[in-house]
């Protein structure tokens, strides 16, 4: 069942005429949300900027997008594209592409703008034409307390360098606004990457075109669900990995490139310790928990440094306390738990998840 949604349902024809260029393409992906997507669209015609269009995407989803979306049509400013399944970034690239506005707004069909999203961000990019991007702060809401920020480590508003947002002291929200012309001088998003995907465009976007800008306030609510792509740790680091060396490759001259370079290795290092653990929790005991052991200085919760010297005498024990661990967070998943410091029970907390921020490469435990 859809949340109840904070916006009015404002499903009302818009009389403007549909042959004036708008000045932002609002670019709505809904693989799989047709029960949400309209609190979606609802929040964009709640906009208290009016000059916009809404490009919703429906690539071959499960579900009747096409149902959820028709009580919509009737507002001139929407429509709605359809292609075969090829990923979100071929939904975007080719919701792009069919926009006319020279701004591009996204917001994921489970998503929600505040009433003000689009006045406020449109000024601010309007205002710094030698910036990539501009994003901001959103609430968190759905599988997860209530009240907690996206963004908690960007400080104030104003802009943000490509260093920072290489080395994750800045997150980029999924709701950012860009120009048109720049993700077609960059090759817009990345096709072959299903994870990690808009963290790679910004970071081109960036390198192609300037800073970030940063609104320190919340324009916006991002939802989490149990089980979402949000969660999918190892793929999130294989798609960051994808995205340093694809920026080492255009940074090679440039001291940002290093920064790109440290952080390739730390997630390499992340990867390996995920992997080491799957090996373990399948029987590998024996290379595989050597490996993980070579580890152990990064994890330095007491939980994990008691377990090592378990293993040591009793490895057999790897396996099925590895395991247990695992169920153990997937049974919170399940319940929408997804706060990192809540996994698993006390008795073995110390134990979560290698590092469980939205987008981040994190660190360890």
């Amino acid at each position: 069942m859809s949340a109840p949604s904070p916006f009015p349902a404002a499903n009302r024809p818009d009389r403007r005429d549909p042959h004036a260029r708008p000045r932002v393409a609002v670019i709505v992906p809904a693989f799989g949300v047709a029960h949400l997507v309209g609190d979606a669209l609802s929040s964009v015609q709640s906009q208290t900027f009016r000059n916009w269009e809404c490009v919703v995407i429906d690539d071959g989803a499960p579900d009747d997008v096409a149902g959820a979306v028709e009580p919509f049509l009737v507002d001139s400013r929407i429509r709605m594209i359809r292609t075969d399944n090829h990923g979100v970034s071929a939904a975007r690239n080719a919701a792009i592409q069919s926009a006319r506005a020279p701004l591009v707004a996204l917001l994921d069909g489970d998503d929600l703008y505040y009433p003000d999203y689009l006045e406020q961000m449109t000024a601010e990019i309007e205002s710094h034409a030698g910036s990539a991007l501009v994003t901001c702060n959103a609430r968190l809401f759905g599988a997860i307390p209530e009240g907690e920020s996206f963004a908690q480590n960007n400080g104030r508003a104003g802009a943000a360098t490509l260093a920072a947002v290489l080395d994750r002291s800045f997150d980029v929200y999924i709701g950012s606004m860009f120009r048109r012309d720049d993700w077609a001088r960059v090759g817009g998003f990345d096709p072959t990457m299903s994870h990690s995907e808009d963290f790679d465009f910004w970071v081109r976007l960036m390198i192609d075109h300037g800073d970030a800008r940063y609104l320190d306030e919340p324009l916006g609510q991002y939802r989490i669900r149990p089980g979402s792509a949000s969660w999918s740790e190892l793929k999130i680091l294989y798609g960051n990995a994808h995205a340093y060396r694809k920026a080492m490759a255009l940074l090679s001259d440039r001291e940002e490139g290093r920064v790109a370079e440290r952080m390739l290795a730390q997630t390499e290092r992340q990867i390996a310790r995920l992997e080491a653990i799957a090996r373990v929790e399948g029987g590998a005991t024996g290379p595989a928990l050597e490996e993980l052991r070579s580890h152990s200085s990064d994890l330095r919760s007491p939980v994990w440094q008691t377990s090592f010297l378990v293993w040591r005498v009793l490895p057999a024990l790897a396996a099925p306390m590895l395991r247990w661990r695992r169920e153990a967070n997937d049974r919170h998943y399940a319940k929408g738990d997804v706060s990192p410091q809540r996994f698993a029970p006390a008795t073995f907390r110390g134990m979560g998840p290698l590092g469980h921020q939205p987008q981040t490469a994190g660190a360890g435990a």
